[in-house]
């Protein structure tokens, strides 16, 4: 096996055993990105020579036995993870070139832990999109097909774990910006509770559906790197106060009388016949080993795209405004008074799905419309959650499709926003209820990934890893790797 092909947990027993140095596990990530990477373009930066540094640091800490189970591991963060020592650009113009003066909290964490940021992950522009086309660099390949989407927005960071060019990835899931490109990219994503992560440093697209979270190849290293970046943190007002459990310890092969909902509204229209058996053969897998599977009803789900596409703008716009081409980023240079240096930077600054949403969400807001679609859409998110925590009194956790098709080809959903916004229609409902969810592989259509989606009440985390980790102990499609 290639140094490179790894597990996080595997590579962390060779750096314990001092089989390998965290240098010699970083230059070889460093040699397949040069190798693949301008096939699949994961990256917006990579920086040798920071990563080095820091796979020194992280040797020293293991000779001196101070290792965590992340320590000398390579990584991409998503690039709205403010980072100091590397450019954070949302993909986007307005913010080409923006170094921040501060790390995210995400990042302190790593850094205390001695991981190896090698680079930046590619992204839809400020998050928004489902294929990470809207980037305004470059968009991203899939590893099973480079004529196919990686999904998004969290894309680069899927198709880096996919195609090895790192042990894991931090991406921001806001209506499934992480479970999709997992699902994809054939590799395991997790949206944790709403709060459990801190958001301190992460680049606001809708602040009350942001949420950081992990892409790894397997159920046991979300684990891994979920222990070590789920913290209460006082400089975010929304981090969930108390401690967190040891994730690792959910690693229990056992789902037996675990109660398995199977929601009708996921399996109906527009979801294909193939990721629909995919996804009902697991539950049966995961029904053999004793578990309890049942279908269920969640009638407010066809209602969940419609809410989203409102709050969700009407966020952005709100957080959008701060970009004036006044205090950083891009500025328009040639405008002839303040006014239109404004309409200037915003519209040459901003790419065009970013402007549709700030269009949207400004429209909601305004005068004479808040009533009708704004504080309509807060009202129905609430009816959603309060049908999610119902269903949870019956249930310990629900079973439906991550994505429902395979990845679709590049270009083929730019020119029909709608039908791209559809493609979100089973990950959507969990941020909009702030609770968990988690992807993982579970089958193949055509040579490309179909993913299973694993929902959970609020701070279930450990249910989701338990019934993941057990499905993964059952099946190999979370151990298959794209031919690059």
């Amino acid at each position: 096996m290639e140094i490179f092909s790894l597990t996080v947990r595997e590579a962390g027993e060779l750096l314990k055993n001092r089989e390998i140095s965290s240098k010699d596990l970083t230059q070889s990530f460093l040699r397949r990105i040069e190798s693949i990477e301008p096939m699949v373009r994961s990256f917006i930066t990579i920086d040798p020579k920071v990563a080095l540094h820091h796979a020194e640091k992280a040797d020293q800490l293991i000779k001196r036995n101070e290792m965590t189970p992340l320590t000398g591991i390579p990584i991409q963060v998503k690039d709205l993870i403010c980072t100091k020592e590397f450019p954070t650009t949302c993909a986007s113009k307005m913010l080409e070139g923006f170094v921040p003066i501060y790390d995210a909290t995400v990042i302190e964490q790593l850094n205390q832990t001695g991981a190896v940021l090698i680079g930046k992950g590619n992204m839809d522009e400020f998050a928004m999109g489902s294929s990470t086309e809207n980037s305004a660099f470059h968009p991203t390949h899939n590893p099973w097909d480079l004529t196919r989407v990686p999904g998004g927005s969290s894309g680069g960071g899927a198709a880096a774990v996919a195609a090895s060019e790192c042990l894991f990835a931090l991406g921001s899931d806001s209506g499934g910006s992480i479970r999709q490109p997992a699902a994809l990219c054939g590799v395991t994503g997790m949206k944790p509770t709403y709060g459990l992560v801190s958001r301190f440093g992460l680049i606001a697209f809708a602040s009350s559906l942001d949420q950081i979270g992990p892409i790894t190849k397997n159920v046991e290293d979300t684990a891994l790197v979920l222990s070590t970046i789920s913290n209460y943190d006082p400089r975010d007002s929304t981090s969930i106060q108390g401690e967190r459990p040891n994730y690792a310890k959910s690693l229990v092969n056992d789902v037996k009388g675990l109660r398995l909902g199977l929601p009708r509204e996921y399996f109906g229209e527009g979801v294909a016949p193939e990721v629909e058996k995919a996804v009902k053969d697991a539950a049966a897998i995961l029904e053999r080993e004793g578990a309890v599977v049942e279908e269920c009803s969640l009638p407010l789900t066809r209602y969940a795209l419609a809410v989203y596409y409102i709050i969700a703008p009407s966020e952005c716009s709100a957080n959008l405004a701060r970009y004036d081409g006044v205090k950083y980023g891009f500025s328009a240079k040639e405008a002839r008074n303040v006014w239109e240096a404004l309409e200037e930077t915003r519209g040459q600054g901003f790419g065009s799905e970013v402007k549709r949403r700030i269009m949207l969400g400004t429209y909601a807001l305004s005068s004479g419309y808040y009533d009708d679609y704004y504080l309509k859409a807060l009202k129905v998110r609430s009816m959603i959650k309060s049908e999610f925590d119902n269903i949870f009194s019956n249930f310990d956790a629900l079973i439906t499709p991550t994505s429902p098709t395979v990845a679709f080809e590049l270009g083929s959903k730019t020119e029909d926003p709608v039908t791209m916004y559809r493609s979100d229609f089973c990950t959507i409902p969990v941020n909009i209820a702030g609770i968990p969810s988690m992807s993982v592989p579970c089958g193949f259509s055509e040579g490309l990934p179909i993913g299973m989606q694993l929902i959970g009440k609020a701070l279930s985390e450990d249910t989701l890893i338990r019934i993941g980790y057990t499905y993964q102990q059952l099946t190999d499609w979370h151990s298959r790797n794209p031919k690059l």
